[in-house]
C-alpha cells in the first residue's frame, strides 16, 4: 500500500493506523497547496480534489475519504483489532464516531478555522457543543469505543490541530487527557514526531 500524504493533515490518522497495525506501507508527499508531489508532478491525476489522504491499494486502485480509508485498513489487519468486526453494535459505534470526528470537527470546525481566508465566526461557535459532546463521553471512557481503533488515530489528528486554532483543550480536561494519553502512545508519538519534522522541512522551503 501507498499513501499520499500532506504532513500534519488528516491524512496522519492513515499513517498512525498503519504504524499500529505494523503494515508495511509507502509514503508520498503531496504539497496540497501546489497540487504537486515532491518530484513535481500533478497530483490532480491521483485525486480530482487536490485532497489527501489517498490510499493506493495491493492492487493498485484507489481510495479516498478517512472514513473508507480508516476502516479498510483495519480490515486488512485484523489481528491489530482496529476496528471492531463488521456487522457488530461496535463497528456501528466505530463508524459513528467516524462520521461525528468526519463532519462535525474536521470539516465543520477545524477545516475553516485553520483556513486564513475564512471567516471564523461560525465556525468557532460550534467549538463548544463538540467538544462537551467528546467531554461527556470521555470522561467516562479511555477510548472512543471499548479500545483504540482508527477513531481514535482521527480524533488525535484533529485534536491535534486545536493549538494552530487558539482552542484551549484544557476547557475540557478529559478531552485534553484524552488527547495527551493517546499522543503518548508509541507508534502515535511516531508518526507525529515525523510529520512535524516534515512539516518544518516543508515551511522552511516556502
Amino acid at each position: 500500500m501507498d499513501l499520499y500524504f500532506s504532513p500534519l493533515a488528516c491524512s496522519l490518522a492513515t499513517r498512525i493506523t498503519l504504524y499500529e497495525a505494523g503494515a508495511q506501507a509507502g509514503f508520498i508527499q503531496v504539497d496540497t497547496k501546489k497540487k504537486q508531489l515532491r518530484d513535481g508532478s500533478d497530483f490532480y491525476p491521483i485525486n480530482a480534489l487536490g485532497q489527501v489522504p489517498v490510499l493506493r491499494t495491493d492492487e493498485g486502485w484507489l481510495l479516498t475519504e478517512n472514513t473508507a480509508i480508516l476502516p479498510y485498513v483495519a480490515d486488512q489487519f485484523p489481528e491489530a483489532k482496529l476496528a471492531p468486526p463488521v456487522g457488530t453494535a461496535q463497528r456501528a459505534k466505530l463508524q459513528q464516531w467516524l462520521g461525528f470526528i468526519s463532519t462535525e470537527l474536521h470539516k465543520a470546525v477545524f477545516v475553516p478555522l485553520l483556513d486564513p481566508t475564512a471567516p471564523h465566526e461560525y465556525p468557532r461557535q460550534k467549538v463548544a457543543r463538540r467538544l462537551d459532546y467528546l467531554q461527556t463521553h470521555l470522561s467516562a471512557h479511555n477510548y472512543l469505543v471499548d479500545s483504540f481503533t482508527v477513531a481514535d488515530a482521527y480524533l488525535a489528528t484533529v485534536l491535534n490541530w486545536a493549538k494552530y486554532c487558539n482552542v484551549d483543550l484544557t476547557q475540557w480536561p478529559a478531552v485534553d487527557a484524552y488527547y495527551h494519553r493517546i499522543a503518548q502512545r508509541p507508534q502515535v508519538a511516531k508518526a507525529l514526531n515525523e510529520e512535524m519534522a516534515l512539516y518544518r522541512e516543508e515551511q522552511a522551503l516556502q
